[in-house]
């Protein structure tokens, strides 16, 4: 039976870390990718190859795109070809727009944004060569609606939403098909950041009364990759019904 491939990016924590424990139980061989958590990186692999999975660390700032020529090199060293990808790399700033640095701007958009572009232009040649192959880009609700305060987070999420439906018509006739995920307040470290009180606050503002886990973020990321070969260039929102 072939065995299956994933490239995960920003695979460390959160979201990342929950597709790639739901991907490896299912018997996928996982491409780890992360920045800086190097050390949480491979405790996630570690916890994979201890279940009985299989993995590959390919660490590196998908932001840049000789770092993903790099990542993709060795990918082919290992793997045949690479079924799926899961453009999860994000990070957040919260802050009036005024205030933010020409450098923060830039490291966003390459870190939300730019990593996608990469990685799915350097992933396209394996899954045309396959005739499928499945793109998932980790997008946001704020992507959609916006968000005060997180004016450029919103702005990357909106775009990876523009890529995913205007890439989704580029690569259809190859049998490839490309969704996002926009999701809602996910319990991760990136929404730590509040007290118990605002917490309480949001979670009665999410009419499905809380916030959403990492867990289903990557249930559904595994769903999308292994069913649904009609559904293509769709921004599926997983918010609790928030938007």
């Amino acid at each position: 039976m072939h065995k299956k491939h994933v490239l995960i990016t920003g695979a460390s924590r959160g979201i990342g870390a929950a597709c790639a424990f739901t991907f490896a139980a299912h018997g996928y061989h996982i491409f780890l990718n992360c920045n800086k958590s190097i050390d949480a990186l491979q405790k996630v692999a570690d916890s994979i190859t201890q279940q009985g999975g299989t993995c590959t660390l390919v660490p590196g700032d998908v932001g840049n795109p000789d770092t993903v020529r790099a990542i993709f090199e060795k990918i082919s060293t290992i793997a045949p070809g690479l079924d799926v990808l899961i453009n999860n790399a994000g990070i957040s700033y919260v802050g009036l727009l005024t205030d933010m640095s020409d450098e923060e701007w830039t490291c966003i958009l390459n870190t939300n944004l730019s990593s996608s572009f990469y990685c799915s232009r350097a992933a396209i040649p394996y899954m045309v060569r396959q005739k499928k192959g499945k793109i998932i880009n980790i997008s946001s609700m704020w992507g959609r609606v916006g968000a005060s305060c997180e004016a450029a987070y919103s702005a990357t999420k909106a775009g990876m939403n523009g890529l995913t439906m205007a890439l989704a018509k580029e690569l259809a006739p190859s049998n490839i098909q490309v969704n996002a995920i926009a999701c809602g307040v996910i319990d991760t470290e990136m929404n730590a950041v509040f007290s118990d009180e605002e917490r309480q606050d949001l979670s009665e503002e999410i009419p499905a009364g809380r916030f959403g886990t990492a867990a289903e973020v990557g249930q559904l990321a595994f769903d999308l990759s292994e069913n649904h070969n009609y559904l293509t260039g769709q921004i599926i929102g997983l918010d609790g019904g928030f938007i």
